[in-house]
């Protein structure tokens, strides 16, 4: 087994543990969290077949805009765990029924196998276009047509993807009365005189003197027991 094919191996079980974990999660952020694993992992999947732009498409698209945008909306709604768990024995037989049909369909194509015949191409273009393929590099020629080219469309829809983020987490946040919060207007105002006083004490304070009435006190209650 050479070096390609375990991490072929090590991506796809990672990913079906995530995409089984995305369905099994109580908490539904922490589903949000496995399917951005397994969205990683397709993404080094893509790698090892050479295909960088779906790979950097995936990531770049997937994980670093819809699925955060997926955690917001998730955080946002505040969604009920019981409510979620509610008629799901009712619904699984249907559930169960069109992930078999499903499963039937992607093993009838992926055993089938893709049968497309190409056509006999000369040795000597063979050999041209293999050299090619060698010498041109799909990575370079994506950063080149992204920082050149299409340089504002990237920049443009990073700022709109900022904003919406930035968007998500002010409909997310809400005051809570066990959380510790500061007004940021206060907080300017703060003079370093009002944040921090001086206090002298002396290093060492002398004991207090014996009250002069202790003595006498306890003699007279001594006399007052006796008969």
């Amino acid at each position: 087994m050479d070096v390609k094919t375990a991490f072929f191996y090590l991506f796809s079980l990672v990913m079906l543990f995530a995409a089984f974990r995305v369905i099994t999660a109580r908490n539904p952020v922490h589903a949000v969290l496995y399917l951005m694993l397994a969205f990683s992992q397709a993404s080094g999947i893509w790698l090892l077949l050479k295909a960088e732009f779906l790979a950097i498409a995936l990531v770049l698209v997937y994980l670093g805009a819809v699925m955060v945008l997926f955690l917001f909306v998730v955080m946002m709604l505040d969604i009920s765990i019981d409510s979620l768990r509610q008629g799901f024995w009712r619904h699984f037989p249907l559930a169960l029924g069109i992930g078999a049909v499903v499963s039937l369909e992607m093993a009838m194509v992926l055993f089938g196998g893709f049968r497309i015949s190409e056509a006999p191409v000369a040795p000597e273009a063979a050999a041209s276009a293999a050299s090619q393929a060698l010498q041109y590099s799909n990575t370079k020629a994506l950063g080149s047509l992204l920082y050149t080219q299409y340089l504002y469309p990237v920049e443009i829809a990073a700022v709109i993807l900022l904003v919406a983020m930035v968007a998500a987490i002010a409909l997310t946040l809400r005051e809570r009365k066990d959380s510790k919060r500061i007004d940021p207007s206060m907080q300017v105002h703060v003079r370093a005189r009002e944040r921090f006083e001086m206090v002298k004490l002396a290093p060492t304070r002398a004991a207090p003197p014996p009250a002069a009435d202790a003595a006498p006190a306890s003699t007279a209650s001594a006399q007052e027991v006796k008969p």
